[in-house]
């Protein structure tokens, strides 16, 4: 599943992201907000990140410059967020950090933009070797930290 959700400064992209999947027959689950009204980051983020299952599901989270979402769900276990504002930050964070949330920016990417950010990161594998390595890493820092 891929579970997709925005605050007041990502809704409209948040939509127009939503059509592309929609248009690629990409199945997903909208997580609010639902009007563009002023709403709080964390509360967004952490609804969807509890509803994740990390072993299979990802998200898209878009706020005003994305730090907001990025900070927020890279506070839950097994969450990889990474905030994409180009194609190739996507496919690299795919590759190299396999990244489970896609972070995206509601004030600063065009909607094309956007669009070949969330392909690319749709479309792009993990490359495991050395990079597997460094995800147990970030398993032991969770496990260090995260109590």
């Amino acid at each position: 599943m891929i579970y997709i959700a925005a605050d007041h400064r990502g809704f409209e992209l948040k939509e127009k992201i939503k059509k592309y999947l929609e248009e690629k027959k990409i199945e997903y689950s909208d997580e609010g907000i639902y009007v563009k009204e002023l709403a709080n980051y964390p509360q967004i983020a952490s609804k969807v990140c509890k509803k994740m299952n990390i072993k299979q599901d990802k998200a898209i989270l878009i706020c005003g410059s994305g730090i907001g979402m990025s900070i927020v769900a890279n506070k839950y276990r097994g969450i990889r967020a990474g905030i994409c504002s180009s194609t190739e930050i996507s496919k690299d964070g795919k590759q190299h950090s396999d990244i489970n949330v896609l972070i995206l920016t509601g004030d600063f990417t065009t909607e094309e933009e956007a669009k070949k950010i969330v392909q690319t990161w749709l479309e792009e594998e993990f490359l495991y070797g050395r990079y597997e390595e460094r995800l147990k890493m970030i398993e032991e820092i969770e496990n260090e930290n995260m109590k």
